[in-house]
């Protein structure tokens, strides 16, 4: 069955509106033409205060890939890119997560669907909410609007011009 797929992008180092792009880029061979892509935000970074700013976008693909599967082309797609795995929230060129498969519920050592961190991070609200606002969260039952609107992230989000 074809599913709406969401995926997170984000980076904090190099050109980051660059890295994006070339994710997106390198993504869509595998899955085709994103269906949607909100504009692209800086924030705050999220769980380790001192370091740079992230560019952060939200992107919507159709696929029929197992989510096992969206998850390996992910990290194959981080590795290609440059991205190493040395601190937890730490700074990086590239970070791509898999935020919902449709309305799949899952849960395994390596990947748990919807991504938990949705309700409490605003960089990923934002975006989401830019182009899936009605879209419903499958275990809370409250869509990107009404979680927006719940969430206690102060952390900035402003949305920029593409650069």
């Amino acid at each position: 069955m074809t599913e709406s797929v969401f995926i997170a992008l984000g980076s904090n180092l190099g050109n980051r509106v660059e890295h994006l792009k070339k994710a997106v880029n390198r993504l869509s061979i595998t899955l085709g033409s994103p269906t949607q892509a909100s504009s692209f935000y800086e924030t705050e970074p999220w769980g380790k205060s001192e370091q740079p700013l992230f560019i952060n976008q939200v992107i919507v693909w159709k696929s029929s890939l197992s989510p096992t599967d969206l998850l390996k082309i992910l990290l194959d797609v981080e590795y290609e890119l440059g991205r190493t795995r040395t601190e937890k929230w730490g700074a990086r060129s590239i970070d791509l997560d898999l935020l919902y498969v449709g309305g799949q519920i899952l849960t395994t050592p390596q990947l748990q669907l919807p991504h938990p961190g949705i309700p409490d991070r605003r960089f990923v609200l934002v975006p989401l909410t830019e182009i899936a606002p009605g879209f419903v969260h499958p275990i809370l039952n409250v869509n990107h609007t009404q979680l927006l609107a719940r969430c206690k992230d102060p952390l900035m989000v402003n949305r920029i011009s593409e650069t």
